[in-house]
């Protein structure tokens, strides 16, 4: 699995690729938390991300959960056909706010 981080207009970008699992997501649970902390706008790109399992999602969720909380944005962005199946399977689909491109997610 492969991390990058960089800033666009006024949010964090978290690109990440290959596979999300057990052995990864805490890695991702942390970057995606210290974010939170921060209370930094999140945009989370999967679009090269071609599996994600369980302990996956739950890093997202909770991310998601923070920055509810603290009332930041946290958007999925050019979601994978893999990991979208995931969403849809646990209706978490209805739950994240998603976006076709980092630009869209900016802009809306």
């Amino acid at each position: 699995m492969k991390m990058e981080t960089h800033e666009t207009g006024g949010a964090v970008v978290v690109a990440l690729a290959g596979e999300i699992d057990l052995q990864y997501s805490p890695n991702v649970r942390r970057q995606l938390m210290d974010l939170m902390f921060a209370r930094r706008d999140v945009l989370v790109d999967l679009a090269r991300v071609v599996y994600i399992d369980s302990s996956g999602i739950a890093s997202l969720v909770e991310a998601y959960q923070m920055a509810r909380k603290n009332a930041t944005r946290f958007v999925l962005v050019a979601v994978s056909q893999p990991v979208l199946r995931v969403l849809q399977l646990a209706r978490l689909d209805k739950v994240f706010t998603l976006a076709d491109s980092v630009e869209a997610a900016l802009a809306g």
